[in-house]
């Protein structure tokens, strides 16, 4: 049986940064769904899809073969054979991700990609419901949170660093509202587990939620 860990909580918590550093430290494997989520939602774009369109976005997923490769320790995306991994950060495909993951047949298809991966290996795997819907029945199941005005703070340090330019309020604002969707939506709304450990990060550095993290996995 594979060692499975969910990591769930709201945009800006942090939650890649930590399972990629825990997956490194227990020599497992880090799957971010998020980043499937993304390579979708990228899909969408080029397909010049409105987000409005719920038909349409049903229909067009059927066509987008997602895949994720190790390449050098990195996780690489693929999107229809292309490595998208330059292309799924940007706000406009986070934007478009947080429209287009509410439609069944897309979480039907990447769920599915995902369970199958986690079944057959150790991993740790990060997004909204991975503890309530993906892997219901993983061993160590985490709730990591932040302050939306912490996460606002860290996101725009994150786009200034790389020499954009960005408005705090506009970041924290769009950080609320994507909460807001993810909370509320229909399918797999974003919500603790029953059984998953709550860690609030506004006032931990990475490093101590790293160790805090490496301890639940130890018990």
């Amino acid at each position: 049986m594979s060692y499975n860990i969910a990591i769930d909580g709201p945009a800006g918590a942090g939650k890649s940064t930590i399972a990629k550093a825990v997956a490194k430290k227990l020599q497992i494997i880090y799957v971010d769904t998020g980043a499937m989520y993304r390579a979708m939602a990228l899909y969408m774009i080029r397909e010049k899809v409105d987000p409005a369109d719920a038909a349409a976005i049903s229909a067009k997923c059927k066509d987008a073969d997602i895949t994720i490769a190790y390449e050098g320790n990195e996780q690489v995306v693929y999107l229809n054979g292309e490595n998208v991994n330059p292309y799924l950060r940007t706000e406009e495909v986070g934007n478009m991700a947080s429209t287009t993951s509410v439609q069944p047949e897309v979480r039907k298809k990447l769920v599915e990609l995902q369970q199958t991966l986690a079944a057959k290996t150790d991993c740790i795997m990060d997004g909204r419901d991975i503890g309530t819907c993906v892997l219901p029945n993983a061993q160590v199941k985490i709730y990591l949170t932040a302050s939306s005005a912490v996460r606002a703070k860290r996101r725009y340090d994150e786009l200034t660093a790389k020499g954009e330019t960005c408005d705090l309020a506009k970041i924290k604002a769009d950080i609320e509202d994507r909460d807001y969707r993810d909370m509320h939506r229909e399918h797999s709304p974003l919500k603790q587990a029953a059984d998953a450990i709550l860690v609030d990060t506004s006032d931990m550095t990475i490093e101590e939620v790293i160790e805090h993290i490496m301890s639940l996995c130890r018990r």
